[in-house]
């Protein structure tokens, strides 16, 4: 049912946002950026869920925390790079938001480098 919800809520938040734009209201881009606030602060009161789910996958890293905080930080700018970028691309700047998806890859490659190197390591002394 809560998928039914925001389905709804973004239908909604569309179609008003294409009928102000037939009218030359400026209102029409804050519509779509209120519906995608609405929708991300829905989604984040059930992230206690996920968490639980994250803390259970967290118990099989033990001895390999600092990967997973890395895996978790990997999937925060995924999630961020990619809501941000289309909010830009909806607004009409493309270039921004090909900006900032650029600029999210090359933080998950610097950040996701200690895993890279391990990796590696692991490899070389496979061989």
């Amino acid at each position: 049912m809560n998928m039914i919800k925001i389905v709804c809520l973004g239908l909604s938040g569309v179609m008003l946002g294409l009928f102000l734009r037939q009218l030359k209201s400026p209102f029409a881009e804050v519509i779509s950026l209120a519906t995608c606030l609405l929708i991300i602060f829905y989604s984040l009161t059930k992230l206690s869920g996920v968490f639980g789910m994250i803390n259970t996958f967290s118990s099989y890293f033990e001895g390999q925390k600092d990967y997973f905080r890395i895996l978790l930080k990997i999937i925060g700018i995924t999630y961020l790079a990619d809501f941000s970028a289309n909010i830009c691309r909806d607004a009409g700047y493309s270039s921004v938001a090909g900006q900032i998806e650029i600029f999210g890859k090359i933080s998950i490659l610097a950040i996701s480098s200690p895993i890279i190197l391990a990796l590696l390591e692991a490899v070389y002394d496979f061989l």
